[in-house]
């Protein structure tokens, strides 16, 4: 084991952090600097002394001890967490709650580009991805970039997709892109597991997929779409009539309750993995 280096104690008055100009006194000179002053072993917590080869005595926890009373003046930042899935029109970053400990059912009207980039961000967030796909060559590169070469996603044919085992500490993102009209799900819900079901263009059951769902991502839709998701959503009729005129990457998330649109700004890395944003793939 190297031995530690003990740098002199340094003077925080005046211009900053330097090292004390009169030089050292003849009291520093005998005293090593890991060691504490006369004047601070008066206010230093009593203990056992430390014996040799079992570390430095650690800090003096006596100047950073608050009283009761300047516990009030303590702000700490606390925001919205989750995967952020780009941004809001006041700019601000927009973050969706992906991950939670009851089921979550996601409904996703648009694009693989899409789907991949929510999947490449919820890795990022230390979550596992299991993707549940008819096509699972388009899905191979993403899954074998994804974690730095760690296993992080998984793609499964149709129905073969096992239990994912999910936990606290490992909560797992189910995503199912098997066209329009996709087969049952075989996993039962679970705490800390969500599903992502993609949906390219509505179909004949997506009416009710998405009045179960407990969030719904809309890309552009044709007019017609645009009709029966306002209804089934019960969307206001000015943002039904947005959507066939949204952008490749602008998406609008909703429940029955409330609506965003968000804007998808994919990164250098995403661009380079998956191209540029799209709504047909």
């Amino acid at each position: 084991m190297a031995t530690p280096t003990y740098q002199p104690r340094t003077d925080q008055s005046g211009s900053g952090w330097r090292n004390p100009t009169g030089g050292p006194t003849a009291a520093t000179r005998r005293r090593p600097s890991h060691q504490p002053r006369p004047d601070e072993r008066r206010t230093a917590p009593t203990g056992p002394k430390p014996q040799p080869g079992f570390g430095l005595r650690g800090p003096r926890r006596n100047p950073h001890v608050l009283t009761a009373e300047s516990l009030a003046s303590l702000d700490l930042p606390v925001g919205d967490d989750g995967v952020v899935i780009g941004v809001d029109p006041q700019n601000q970053p927009a973050v969706l709650s992906l991950l939670r400990p009851t089921p979550l059912e996601v409904v996703l009207v648009g694009s693989m580009w899409m789907a991949q980039v929510l999947a490449l961000r919820t890795v990022a967030t230390g979550a596992r991805v299991a993707v549940e796909t008819a096509r699972p060559p388009a899905w191979a590169q993403m899954a074998q970039a994804a974690g730095g070469g760690q296993q992080c996603v998984s793609v499964h044919d149709v129905r073969q997709i096992a239990p994912q085992g999910p936990t606290v500490s490992s909560p797992v993102l189910v995503v199912r892109d098997m066209g329009a009209r996709p087969p049952r799900n075989q996993l039962a819900p679970s705490p800390w597991q969500s599903v992502l079901t993609v949906l390219p263009f509505l179909g004949p059951r997506s009416p009710q997929m998405m009045a179960r769902a407990d969030l719904v991502g809309l890309q552009r839709l044709s007019p017609e779409e645009a009709e029966v998701v306002t209804r089934v959503m019960r969307l206001p009729r000015q943002i039904g009539g947005v959507l066939p005129t949204l952008s490749d990457n602008a998406m609008l998330w909703c429940t029955r309750d409330s609506h965003q649109f968000v804007m998808t700004q994919p990164t250098d890395a995403e661009t380079g993995l998956l191209g540029a944003a799209r709504r047909m793939d």
